[in-house]
């Protein structure tokens, strides 16, 4: 029950953060006028957008398969993407929690152990993240005088400013944690064997020898050239996704393909903050992006609203269409068996 209480308060409280930036994002915005915009933009583009997506989408699948497979297991493809797309319905309930939705889809669809499968998805957004620094770094070169501006004041210095806050303690305060550390390791030292034996231990020890086996597994990969071509791929179907959508409004159309890299990235950052789908922090660092363009704020929120809202219908779809074939694929196997 408190477990329940727990859930509902955290989902609350990242959704309230989620409609504050929404909010902020939206202030003073003539919603008529927004609308009016919504309705002439051309989904054409829209759809070609989300065609890119899909893509996208099996081909993360066919990775992850290909970091699955030196654990000894072989699931179809289509329940790996079936969980994968799980994991981003998922996202929309909780923040990052689709990473282990997805992971325990896997598990009851095809008895994959839980922490190897959650060893595979750390290489997968160890590997995504350096492609975005990648991408960084390509930006900076490309237009550092108006980029790397934009991204040194609205990206990293309100991080380091977060973690210059968060670290600001006192010598006494420090003296504390070290000396609680060292208290913790000569326990765990001094009572090692006995530690070995406490069940909450083993459990432990289990999972990270479950997770180290995942993790593992790119090393173990007999296919690495498909599992860094789907991973070129992919990010080819992202820059896509966004470079498509600019055609979908006049005010958007005249940006080049370096400026849609630009929007990618920036909205990758805004899709990663902690609330769910992104909602409000992706409206709101996108049109501030494109305010760098000179397109006013009223533009960049169409654009942004196009690009999120017509991702995140396409996300829950297929999500929802994938909890309903998982649970007709556990079904049949149920019968199978019997």
């Amino acid at each position: 029950m408190k477990r329940k209480i727990l859930r509902a308060l955290n989902f609350f409280v990242f959704l309230a953060i989620g409609m504050l930036l929404l909010y902020l994002a939206f202030r003073g915005v003539d919603f008529n006028s927004l609308v009016e915009d919504l309705k002439r933009a051309n989904y054409y583009w829209v759809l070609l957008s989300l065609f890119f997506a899909v893509v996208g989408y099996v081909s993360r699948a066919y990775r992850w398969k290909l970091l699955i497979e030196p654990l000894n297991y072989n699931p179809p493809v289509r329940n790996v993407f079936y969980a994968l797309m799980v994991g981003y319905l998922a996202n929309f309930d909780f923040p990052r929690i689709g990473e282990i939705s997805r992971c325990g889809s896997l598990r009851k669809s095809d008895k994959i152990p839980m922490d190897s499968l959650i060893g595979t998805v750390i290489i997968e957004r160890a590997i995504d993240m350096v492609v975005l620094l990648l991408l960084l770094f390509v930006i900076f070169i490309a237009k550092i005088e108006s980029f790397g501006l934009f991204i040194k004041e609205n990206v990293f210095i309100p991080i380091s400013k977060k973690f210059i806050n968060t670290v600001d303690f006192s010598i006494y305060y420090w003296l504390i944690i070290v000396v609680v550390l060292a208290t913790l390791v000569f326990m765990f030292y001094y009572f090692r064997k006995r530690f070995k034996r406490v069940k909450i231990i083993i459990k432990i020890r289990k999972i990270i020898r479950g997770v180290i086996s995942g993790v593992k597994t790119v090393t173990k990969m007999r296919n690495r050239s498909a599992f860094f071509f789907h991973t070129i791929l992919i990010w080819a179907m992202y820059f896509l996704m966004t470079y498509v959508v600019i055609f979908a409004i006049p005010a958007t159309q005249s940006l080049k393909p370096i400026d849609a890299l630009f929007l990618l990235v920036i909205g990758g950052l805004g899709m990663a903050e902690p609330v769910q789908g992104g909602i409000g922090a992706f409206h709101w660092i996108v049109s501030l992006a494109l305010s760098l363009y000179g397109i006013s704020r009223e533009d960049g929120l169409v654009f942004a609203t196009i690009q999120h809202e017509s991702q995140a219908i396409l996300a829950i779809l297929l999500g929802a269409f994938s909890v309903v074939m998982l649970f007709l694929y556990s079904r049949k196997k149920r019968k199978n068996n019997i």
